[in-house]
């Protein structure tokens, strides 16, 4: 599979096999989840921050929600909130709309690009942008967009990943001899992450209050899961038979790795900032 050198930042892919439908999302997510052995539940630690920084807020925007797993969460901590769910997706839009409303809440969908946010997303007390500024080629515009939307003193809770995260895997598949080149590649991460992030939102005109980094840990203990986490990952160039069936990249990786587990890190830093 041919891949643009910076995927994660590409329009195309963004609003194509990256996002939009949930399933590709979902099964990224989900091999994460079962492959991560150290460090904390990110979605809570989005949680806790938030309620230290804005223990009532009337209006809260999640930005780049996704799949709505912070929506969710954000929607149950702030029972009287107007919730704002936002994402370019309508797929994930309407798989947050069905889960908030399992949860007997509801929030204004709104389907955006976060560089031009419409005007009814506006007088923010509380906003998250979570694992979503790195896929902007020119984060420090999309910050400045969503500062603008928040009150004066309003909060916007940023995380990311660093630039050198799951590096191990990249490794994996490239002496697997599937994707020689998959460490050579620029970071999917390289526009927005834990080293720049604090210097972006500065220019973006946001005073940072607080910065947590996690470091975590995963470990994927056969080619199956590698496999599960690495069709989902645009960094590599894969065949097209190996990328759309995960059991055929398992078995191509089962034949040309070893046996042993893959553990692999990735550092998670959350900024809590605020508009002057």
């Amino acid at each position: 599979m041919s891949t643009p050198s910076a995927p994660f930042t590409d329009p195309a892919l963004i609003r194509g096999p990256l996002y939009g439908s949930p399933e590709r999302l979902g099964q990224r997510t989900n091999a994460l989840h079962r492959a991560k052995i150290i460090g904390a539940d990110a979605t809570e630690t989005i949680a806790a921050l938030a309620m230290a920084a804005h223990p009532a807020p009337a209006r809260v925007a999640d930005i780049g929600c996704g799949r709505g797993t912070t929506t969710v969460r954000l929607a149950r901590q702030y029972p009287t909130a107007a919730i704002v769910a936002v994402d370019q997706s309508p797929a994930l839009l309407a798989v947050v709309g069905d889960r908030l409303r399992a949860h007997n809440r509801h929030a204004h969908l709104v389907q955006a690009d976060f560089h031009r946010l419409p005007d009814d997303v506006h007088d923010l007390d509380l906003a998250v942008a979570a694992f979503c500024l790195y896929h902007s080629p020119h984060p420090e515009q999309a910050l400045t967009e969503i500062a603008d939307r928040l009150v004066p003193g309003g909060v916007l809770i940023v995380t990311t990943k660093s630039a050198d995260s799951y590096r191990e895997v990249d490794a994996a598949i490239a002496a697997s001899g599937l994707d020689p080149q998959a460490t050579s590649r620029a970071s999917l991460y390289q526009s927005f992450h834990t080293g720049n992030a604090a210097t972006v939102l500065a220019a973006a005109g946001l005073v940072t209050r607080r910065r947590l980094d996690q470091q975590h840990t995963f470990r994927f203990p056969d080619a199956g899961h590698l496999a599960d986490y690495a069709a989902t990952n645009p960094k590599y160039q894969l065949l097209p038979e190996t990328t759309n069936e995960p059991a055929a990249l398992a078995a191509a990786l089962h034949a040309c790795t070893p046996s042993t587990p893959v553990t692999t890190t990735s550092t998670v830093t959350y900024l809590v900032t605020a508009r002057p």
